[in-house]
């Protein structure tokens, strides 16, 4: 019997990345290891990458650490090129003390995951308009945040200020606040504490307008995106466009990746958890998952429970079926995965939009 060719053999690869550069490696079929290389992190580097790992055989999958970072592009390039793509988790902090740290050992261990099949996840595209979304809604996220720390400061401030400041802003809801404190005439002297606190409350104010000028003009690029994107998940009951856009981003521009709705209710943490011990028989809350995508599908549950007939009716019955509230929820939460996963998975032109008020039944 002839041997396999060196052109032949099946081999994996995996990369460890970093900012400037990537450490590749490549196994054969039995995982033995039979090379490994730096290469820059540029498209250049990419391309020199994957030639170099297909110099060694038929490349079935490469494994890569951090495509969500700094592997992204390679990600894409690779993908782009036909090569079957799998994220890999770094090693946790008890393999590696184990096993020791180096760039070479990172990308044999990313191979071997893949070649032994313990690492099978499908990395976000990245290359679509959720991607797009996911970009605005950081700047978006940074931008409330920034907002929110300027009001704090300008109501903390307050509460030092002069009496005469204080009592000409004191009880003005935020708008008025706001509006009236960007007005204040410092003067040029500020050496005095009145002078000093009118020119901080009037910067804190400005900042304040200038973010929200800034956050209107992100949701009137992120809202058509969203309704181009997925207008199935904006027409769910409760679903409005913080919670669509952070379950579009969680989901990514290859939903398809997620192979059933338990795979999405995982990535969720919203896949019940076995608790039972003895005679009792129970299930407790997921604390894994996707912590920003549990997150919305509260948010969503909430405004059910709230302003939904049917879900208040399945609480009512199940709260006198002897269940708690964080039970209730766990179970709706369940519920909403799954509808979100059917709008996240369906298209326009595949589905009739259509709004369903989801709850169990009762």
């Amino acid at each position: 019997m002839t041997s396999m060719t060196h052109d032949s053999a099946e081999i994996t690869g995996g990369v460890d990345t970093h900012g400037l550069t990537h450490h590749a490696a490549v196994i054969d079929p039995l995982g033995r290891h039979l090379a490994d290389q730096e290469f820059p992190a540029t498209i250049a580097g990419y391309r020199a990458l994957l030639d170099w790992m297909r110099s060694h055989g038929a490349l079935t999958a490469v494994g890569v650490e951090g495509t969500g970072a700094y592997g992204a592009e390679l990600a894409r390039v690779l993908t782009a090129a036909g090569v079957t793509v799998i994220d890999v988790d770094r090693p946790d902090r008890k393999t590696r003390r184990m096993r020791g740290k180096s760039d070479p050992i990172d990308a044999y261990a990313a191979a071997t995951a893949v070649a032994s099949g313990r690492a099978t996840g499908v990395p976000k595209s990245r290359d679509g308009m959720v991607e797009a979304v996911r970009v605005l809604r950081v700047a978006r996220r940074s931008a409330v945040k920034a907002r929110t720390q300027a009001m704090n400061q300008l109501r903390g401030m307050l509460v030092s200020a002069p009496a005469t400041l204080r009592e000409q802003l004191a009880g003005l809801d935020r708008s008025v606040l706001i509006r009236t404190a960007a007005r204040l005439r410092p003067g040029g002297d500020l050496s005095t504490p009145l002078a000093a606190t009118k020119a901080a409350l009037r910067r804190l104010a400005r900042r304040h307008q200038a973010l929200d000028e800034e956050i209107a003009e992100l949701d009137a690029g992120i809202g058509p995106l969203l309704k181009q994107a997925a207008p199935e998940l904006l027409a769910l009951f409760g679903v409005g466009p913080e919670t669509a856009g952070q379950l579009l981003a969680s989901a990514g521009d290859n939903p398809e990746r997620m192979r059933s709705e338990a795979a999405f209710a995982h990535l969720a943490g919203v896949a019940p958890i076995p608790a039972s011990s003895g005679r009792t028989n129970r299930h407790r809350l997921n604390r894994g998952g996707d912590r920003a995508a549990n997150n919305a599908l509260h948010t969503i549950v909430l405004v059910r429970m709230r302003y939904n007939e049917r879900t208040r009716a399945y609480v009512e019955r199940r709260t006198k079926e002897g269940l708690s509230k964080k039970d209730i929820m766990r179970c709706l939460k369940r519920f909403v995965a799954r509808e979100i996963y059917r709008a996240l998975t369906s298209t326009p032109t595949t589905r009739h939009i259509t709004q369903t008020d989801l709850a169990p039944a009762a």
